[in-house]
């Protein structure tokens, strides 16, 4: 949808009368031609929209940090895009006002594993052969991720990966607001090194199992909480956080290398 960050744009600013945004989404090329099947669509592929009174509104402009849910994510996979390998293992974590609510973890039917990977993540063909198929993971996954913050440390992999996974079984791309643990890092962490190994053991996050969905994702769940715990006072909305880990405000290391 070449139209959401616009539309994005336009929420941030304000919320718009519904009459309003459906005239807006009549100006763009979408995939209805029926607005409110466009609008249905926008929802249940994860963008945080309100209507309420007739009034739209980007959810998370207004929802604070402390009340925002985060679903932190991490996949292995067999290949770097999904024209080459599919997932194997993809693991997740829902993390708000500091405590983790729920979580999704399951290994996914696959074959032809590379010995690289196998060695990399410890999962062997043989781990998969009974597990569930990618589409049934897929559908659950989405599910179970609903309109909450797509959080992983690397998000272009992670979640670009995920939705053209979705899109293969016609299960609609990806729309949900996102936020890379790395991008945030760098903003609060003055560090010269961001990979999820080095974080941990600067953090001392001490968890087994590297290079496996669920406990990655878990390692990143902590430096999100980390980040969160250390924000300038001025970013209160999730909005905020994510506009902030775009920001200029890389921390400056003073006495060594970048």
């Amino acid at each position: 949808m070449s139209y959401l960050n616009k539309i994005t744009h336009k929420l941030k600013k304000s919320p718009l009368k519904l009459t309003t945004f459906r005239s807006v989404l009549g100006n763009y090329d979408r995939f209805y031609d029926d607005i409110d099947l466009e609008i249905e669509l926008l929802i249940s592929n994860g963008f945080p929209l309100e209507i309420k009174d007739d009034i739209v509104y980007l959810k998370t402009n207004h929802t604070q940090i402390k009340d925002q849910t985060f679903c932190i994510v991490d996949i292995e996979t067999t290949a770097g895009k999904v024209t080459d390998g599919q997932i194997i293992e993809i693991g997740a974590i829902k993390y708000q006002n500091g405590q983790i609510i729920d979580s999704y973890s399951s290994l996914i039917n696959g074959i032809n594993i590379p010995p690289k990977v196998q060695e990399l993540t410890s999962i062997t063909e043989e781990m998969l052969k009974d597990a569930p198929l990618l589409k049934t993971v897929l559908e659950e996954f989405k599910i179970f991720l609903e309109d909450d913050i797509f959080v992983a440390h690397d998000i272009s992999f992670d979640y670009r990966f995920i939705s053209d996974s979705l899109n293969l079984f016609d299960l609609g791309k990806l729309q949900n607001r996102k936020l890379c643990t790395i991008d945030l890092s760098k903003r609060v962490i003055p560090t010269t090194r961001y990979g999820l190994q080095y974080l941990k053991e600067l953090l001392n996050i001490d968890l087994k199992d590297h290079h496996r969905a669920y406990s990655d994702a878990l390692s990143s769940q902590i430096i999100l909480k980390y980040c969160i715990d250390h924000l300038p006072l001025d970013i209160t909305t999730a909005e905020e956080l994510i506009d902030f880990s775009k920001s200029d405000n890389i921390c400056q290391i003073k006495n060594e290398s970048a």
